[in-house]
């Protein structure tokens, strides 16, 4: 078995960093060091039991970070709400638990459980939560 990810890692979204372990996952021998396997829920379940998560509204841990591409796992409390955000590459936002509310220009959009909604680069967005909610954020930059 050997250990696909491990290190420390400093995460900033908006004004609040949190620092963070990713949960140790061991695969079999036979996948290559190019592959990586995360236990979501044992990761949900991690973030929902550190002592700050009653009183923070957003939890967030970077899966994978490269010069293109980034994976976070967020959770975010009931209630909270992130405004003004604009990003210069695309998002994808995969709600895995709970339900999110994006607002653009263009109107509002609620997502759900299993539901993924892409945002395109330069776009401006905020969102909400009604409730505990927990999201897959992918950000690809533009490499043409």
């Amino acid at each position: 078995m050997g250990i696909i990810f491990v290190r420390y890692l400093n995460i900033s979204m908006e004004t609040q960093k949190t620092k963070t372990k990713p949960f140790l996952h061991n695969i079999s021998k036979s996948l290559t060091a190019s592959l990586m396997a995360f236990d979501l829920p044992i990761l949900i379940e991690r973030m929902k039991h550190t002592p700050t998560w009653t009183i923070e509204e957003l939890h967030a841990e970077v899966l994978f970070k490269s010069h293109v591409r980034q994976i976070v796992l967020t959770a975010l409390r009931a209630g909270t709400e992130i405004e003004s955000y604009q990003s210069d590459s695309s998002v994808t936002l995969q709600v895995i638990e709970g339900k999110i509310k994006i607002h653009t220009r263009n109107g509002s959009i609620t997502l759900g459980q299993g539901k993924m909604l892409l945002i395109k680069e330069k776009m401006k967005y905020s969102l909400t939560t009604g409730e505990d909610t927990v999201l897959l954020l992918t950000i690809v930059k533009d490499t043409l």
